[in-house]
């Protein structure tokens, strides 16, 4: 009995230790790319309009040296009125990140959610300001579960793998 409490002892340490050893250190943001159209200016800002909005996202990411890696969150946003375009907006918003301690899964959950999600709040305020800077009124741009995107992302990754692999 006293050896299973110093076994259980021993592996919640040796458990701990293992996630003391993982690091995630966030060493830059910044926007990569971005593009702001206003295709019906000056003649929408004669108009009363209520665009609607709609918003596609992704995101990526790519070693750059040992342990560091780039991360890239794309974000398209459109604002439409009456089948007209209002606006447009395409934004790479990055950050450098270095991983330490992770393992290959736990390494792709860092990079496809825990990172992004980092970046998003620089996201939203760049895509607000721009649109304000624009002469619309600001989008609000509700938080996004990274997590839940990720999950989704890899059943339909697994679907295709599926499909394609039994029609071979």
């Amino acid at each position: 009995m006293a050896e299973d409490k110093q076994d259980n002892a021993n592996n919640q340490a040796g458990g701990q230790d293992a996630a003391a050893s993982k690091d995630v250190q966030l060493h830059n943001i910044y926007v990569k790319d971005f593009s702001f159209e206003s295709p019906q200016a000056p003649q929408i800002f004669t108009q009363q309009v209520t665009p609607e909005f709609s918003m596609n996202m992704g995101n990526r990411a790519a070693q750059v040296a040992e342990s560091l890696y780039e991360v890239t969150l794309n974000i398209e946003v459109e604002a439409r009125h009456e089948d007209k375009a209002v606006f447009l907006i395409e934004l790479q918003q990055s950050g450098l990140f270095q991983l330490d301690g992770f393992t290959g899964e736990e390494k792709e959950a860092v990079l496809g959610a825990f990172c992004p999600a980092q970046l998003y709040p620089y996201a939203r305020e760049v895509i607000t300001t721009m649109v304000t800077n624009g002469g619309f009124p600001a989008p609000r741009l509700q938080p996004v579960n990274f997590d839940l995107l990720r999950h989704r992302q890899k059943e339909q990754q697994q679907a295709a793998a599926q499909e394609s692999g039994g029609q071979a």
